[in-house]
């Protein structure tokens, strides 16, 4: 369990995240949703520990680790871009950051994270000739070869189209309930958070707007804000949504 209890983060005079108070339980997919410049992507960063919160703690299975490093949080991160080394293929990208790790991990115990990714016919591919699904696959399966404790995805899905993107989608989730990795996702994309997540933090300048399941959001919006957010991004009619969303929520 995470516990976010009043984190609140300033530059100067500018205030980016104010009093925010959530619970994200073990295994659950949350993602961090809102528009450009609301604060979630520093949320991100505060969880991971490359930035430092102003005010407030996170508590983690009972722990405090407001003070922590990244490295004694165990937590990582896919970035948005991959941030893959181009002069490596597939295999050595995997693996690269097990040199690292103080507890190794068996080339068996690899093998199973490529299968389950689905990579093993890519692995001595350079990074230029994967697809665009293909390098966030081996970015997500870097990552795993170091058993994070909890899964930061930043906008996992932005630079991917469609039967990619609902390909990599399915297997975020997959991931999640075969390992009960508790992952958390920046995106600012509506459909993308109620069709993924568990549950879905959406900020507004920094607050918290609302935080509840998708069938909470969609049937008992908190505000204006949340109802015109999420509406007008998915371009329909509020009688219209539960159509959309209809197997999501049946």
């Amino acid at each position: 369990m995470l516990e976010l209890k009043s984190i609140s983060k300033s530059y100067k005079d500018k205030k980016v995240l104010v009093d925010i108070n959530i619970t994200i339980e073990s295994g659950e997919i949350i993602s961090l949703l809102g528009p450009s410049g609301c604060g979630k992507t520093t949320l991100l960063n505060i969880i991971l520990g490359l930035t430092k919160q102003t005010a407030g703690q996170l508590i983690y299975n009972g722990q405090d680790i407001s003070k922590s490093t990244m490295q004694e949080r165990g937590f990582n991160i896919v970035f948005q871009d991959f941030a893959l080394f181009p002069h490596l293929n597939a295999y050595d990208n995997i693996v690269y950051g097990l040199k690292n790790k103080s507890v190794q991990m068996s080339k068996e115990e690899v093998q199973e994270y490529i299968d389950f990714l689905e990579l093993t016919p890519h692995l001595h591919k350079k990074i230029h000739e994967l697809s665009g699904g293909q390098k966030q696959r081996v970015s997500i399966a870097r990552t795993l070869v170091m058993q994070p404790k909890i899964l930061l995805l930043d906008e996992p899905l932005s630079a991917l189209d469609g039967v990619i993107k609902e390909s990599i989608k399915e297997r975020i989730k997959l991931i999640a309930r075969e390992f009960n990795l508790t992952t958390i996702i920046v995106t600012h994309d509506p459909e993308e958070a109620l069709t993924l997540s568990d549950k879905v933090l959406i900020i507004n300048e920094g607050t918290v707007a609302q935080f509840g399941t998708p069938q909470e959001i969609v049937s008992v919006p908190k505000n204006q804000f949340v109802e015109d957010f999420i509406l007008r991004q998915l371009h329909i009619k509020r009688h219209n949504i539960y159509q959309l969303f209809g197997e999501t929520y049946a």
